[in-house]
């Protein structure tokens, strides 16, 4: 009853976005014909179990039980939801030094995730190891800018995917952070990096453009912002430097954000970008709201787990 109400309570409170346009209009006054909600995390690192009582600002916060329940009183509220994860599954407890990820991807298959875009610690155990892992996975991996062509992994992470949800088809696209100096070369082998901007406005084209998708997400694991390198991309100049696209969802700099920040697009309209810190604390919820002819608006939240 308790997380019922606190669903409640915080989607209730957040302000509804008009996408496209330049401004907030009330949560009442938008028509709410079809509504899709999207799911995510980041950054989830192995943690398993829920934090310990002792476990100082994260206590008795997180675990996948917790997050499985959650996310079932979600979906019996709306059906028509998609799970999707912005990258770095591996590293970070246990269970991945002693499972090598199998344990990540069968409780990921379990929760019924969608997608999920690969983030550098997801080569821990060399893209080899990934691989190794994949038979585990019931959802698809996806990546536009890691071209794969000359490794093990060709062919097992896909650009984009398109969903269909109670009749809004919905395109989702992945991008992944410069390996290079954060991952040794021997882990990732032949992967080529791919810039960012250039594949987004490429998936954006054919989402957008050739598919004719209603909503586009970015599944990314550049980063939120960097504040000292001002020249690298993160989610904030993806969204300056692109058109088309409504979400961005985000990992690798573990930024906490308790609602999506609204920015403006290359065309200088609204869109969304969410990130939800890291370790399964957080579950992201952002709500899209269709009127007959399919204009959108939306709402989100961080919900603790």
């Amino acid at each position: 009853m308790k997380r019922r109400a606190f669903i409640k309570q915080t989607t209730a409170t957040t302000a509804l976005v008009t996408l496209g346009s330049f401004g907030l209009q009330s949560f009442s006054s938008v028509p709410k014909t079809t509504k899709i909600t999207i799911l995510h995390t980041n950054d989830v690192h192995s943690h398993i179990d829920p934090f310990g009582s002792e476990d100082g600002r994260n206590a008795n916060m997180g675990g996948v039980a917790r997050r499985a329940s959650l996310i079932e009183s979600i979906r019996k509220e709306n059906p028509h939801s998609l799970l999707l994860d912005a990258g770095d599954i591996f590293q970070g407890t246990p269970y991945f030094n002693y499972y090598g990820g199998e344990l990540e991807f069968k409780l990921m298959s379990k929760l019924k995730y969608d997608a999920a875009t690969i983030g550098n610690h997801d080569f821990d155990n060399g893209i080899d190891g990934l691989y190794a892992q994949l038979p585990h996975a019931e959802f698809e991996f996806l990546s536009a800018n890691y071209d794969f062509s000359n490794t093990i992994m060709n062919t097992h992470a896909k650009p984009y995917k398109i969903f269909k949800k109670d009749g809004i088809k919905i395109g989702v696209f992945g991008l992944g952070i410069e390996l290079e100096g954060l991952v040794d070369p021997a882990m990732y082998k032949e992967t080529k990096y791919l810039d960012p901007v250039e594949m987004t406005q490429e998936m954006t084209r054919i989402l957008k453009t050739e598919a004719h998708c209603d909503l586009i997400i970015c599944l990314s694991h550049l980063g939120y912002n960097y504040k000292t390198n001002s020249n690298k991309i993160s989610d904030l100049k993806l969204a300056s430097l692109t058109k088309d696209i409504d979400l961005i969802i985000g990992g690798h700099t573990h930024t906490f954000l308790s609602k999506p920040t609204v920015v403006k697009n290359s065309e200088g309209k609204n869109m969304l970008i969410n990130q939800v810190g890291c370790y399964g604390i957080n579950l992201g919820k952002i709500d899209f709201y269709f009127d007959a002819a399919k204009n959108k608006s939306a709402n989100g939240t961080s919900i603790i787990v």
